[in-house]
């Protein structure tokens, strides 16, 4: 009896946290395309988060050892930059409140939901130029289409 207690628990635990993952993908879905990208190409994914938050090796090498994935140790540096915190302080809150989830943390860190960083950070990343919202993509208008002078 006990032992089936004790995997119903166990089952409710995963089943929880696979909602919370698959939302929390949904909201952030530009971080599939970005870790592939930073995973073809390691060493330029570093070189551009040195360039883009003007940090050094070290720095970048304390990110990665806490993220799980390249996006993660970006939003790391990007919440750092939109809140004003350093590094360090930024890693301690990620390590205490990233199983609440990337708005929590946001919230957290002072960065206020529905505010323009906080949008910022859901709809995409600026380090491989991905800045816009993927609701966006492809449905870009052509303003002046068909205006001018005929040839």
């Amino acid at each position: 009896m006990r032992i089936s207690k004790l995997f119903c628990a166990v089952l409710i635990s995963v089943l929880v946290a696979t909602a919370a993952t698959a939302s929390f993908a949904a909201e952030y879905g530009w971080m599939d395309t970005f870790n592939a990208t930073a995973q073809a190409d390691p060493t330029g994914y570093q070189k551009r988060l040195a360039d883009r938050f003007n940090v050094e090796q070290a720095t970048i090498n304390d990110v990665l050892n806490v993220a799980k994935n390249p996006a993660e140790a970006y939003m790391l540096f990007r919440m750092g930059e939109m809140s004003s915190t350093p590094t360090d302080q930024v890693i301690e809150k990620y390590n205490s409140e990233k199983d609440k989830g990337w708005g929590a943390l946001a919230k957290s860190m002072g960065i206020k939901p529905g505010s323009a960083e906080f949008h910022a950070l859901k709809n995409g990343e600026d380090l491989y130029g991905n800045t816009g919202s993927s609701k966006d993509k492809g449905k870009k208008k052509n303003k002046g289409k068909g205006k001018g002078k005929n040839k």
